[in-house]
């Protein structure tokens, strides 16, 4: 039996009440129902009822489930943008959006700052030009992050007619968003909601879906069964357009019924308690430190810092006491370790860790 806890920033740990909705779900045989059926519907519903409740979401937004965030970025490009846009870069996943745009065979610019540090918004000018304007809430490699205060103030930097796409694939339920500044925000479930991967969802409001229908009668090409319009009616029937992660979907709306008993301000407040028991100890560290400098940018679910034990070394020590942590991302592989503070991870289990930590490296 595995008991080990894993601080990885996703898969990671599995929310507490996961393996009993499992169980529930291999009873009622979830896994071979059609995603046609009336049963399926109502799995449908109640997950997106539960999103709602939770983020708050306005009547003006709609819930599309893909395969995964990865995914939402070029279905974003295909269904919104016809020439132009513009992106946030500060880590390897906010870079892998913008090129995307370039794979399309469109035009892409960007403010790119290096790796782990957090924007100077007031010194960032907005192209006219730029139909989407991709923001990166919260960098999953890097482990920077982008106050709401600052994500709102572009509104006003971008055109009318942008529309402004955000990231908060490591981070929703955590930031409690402004739906009114904003047109999409986009997650996975392995992360934050504490799931199996392999589910995407896409929160976009009625502005993206007018510019895709726009596209469409002007003759654009914006994708096929997965354009916005085609996923919208199915969406709009309580369907997907293709077979979709049944259990998942399930699990979603299982997991998202748990948190609102909770209460998403109880979540959000115990994160931010986590998270500063992690930072206090990386500043006093003998081995760590935070890889963000800027407390105000320094992510309160993806918490990276620098190391001078290699990654694979601190993950073997770590074994032995059943725990894991994410090594670095990409060429900071063994330089930097990323340590997920997802609901999933009780205040306990993150006590315990900080605890070993000490006692393991100092």
């Amino acid at each position: 039996m595995n008991n080990k806890i894993y601080f990885t920033p996703g898969p990671s740990e599995l929310y507490p009440t996961v393996p009993q909705h499992m169980h529930t779900a291999l009873q009622e045989k979830i896994g071979s129902i059609s995603h046609r059926s009336k049963q399926f519907q109502e799995i449908f519903a109640h997950a997106v009822a539960g999103l709602r409740q939770l983020l708050q979401l306005p009547d003006n937004y709609e819930v599309l489930f893909l395969a995964s965030a990865t995914e939402i970025w070029e279905r974003a490009i295909q269904n919104t943008v016809q020439q132009e846009s513009f992106h946030l870069v500060n880590g390897s996943f906010s870079a892998r959006f913008f090129e995307t745009t370039q794979e399309l065979g469109l035009k892409a610019q960007k403010h790119e700052v290096p790796f782990s540090e957090g924007f100077d918004v007031a010194n960032i000018t907005v192209p006219k030009s730029a139909e989407l304007v991709a923001l990166i809430q919260n960098e999953t490699s890097s482990g920077a992050c982008m106050p709401i205060a600052e994500i709102n103030q572009f509104r006003d930097k971008a055109s009318s007619e942008a529309l402004i796409h955000v990231d908060a694939v490591s981070s929703l339920p955590h930031p409690a968003f402004d739906f009114s500044k904003v047109d999409a925000v986009y997650f996975s479930v392995q992360k934050c909601f504490g799931l199996p991967a392999g589910l995407g969802v896409w929160l976009l409001n009625d502005r993206c879906i007018a510019k895709a229908e726009a596209l469409a009668a002007e003759g654009s090409t914006i994708g096929s069964y997965h354009s916005i319009p085609a996923m919208l009616n199915k969406a709009k029937a309580k369907q997907t357009v293709e077979t979709p992660n049944v259990l998942d979907i399930y699990l979603l709306g299982k997991v998202v019924e748990d948190m609102n008993s909770k209460g998403v301000e109880a979540i959000r407040e115990e994160t931010a308690a986590k998270a500063r028991i992690v930072y206090d100890y990386l500043e006093q560290s003998k081995v760590f430190t935070p890889a963000v400098l800027n407390p105000q940018h320094r992510s309160p679910t993806t918490i990276v810092a620098n190391t001078s034990v290699p990654a694979s070394e601190v993950n073997k020590r770590l074994a032995e006491f059943d725990m894991a942590l994410g090594s670095g991302y990409g060429k900071y592989k063994e330089t930097q370790i990323r340590i997920a503070n997802f609901p999933a991870h009780s205040p306990e289990q993150v006590q315990t860790l900080v605890k070993k930590l000490k006692e393991l490296f100092g």
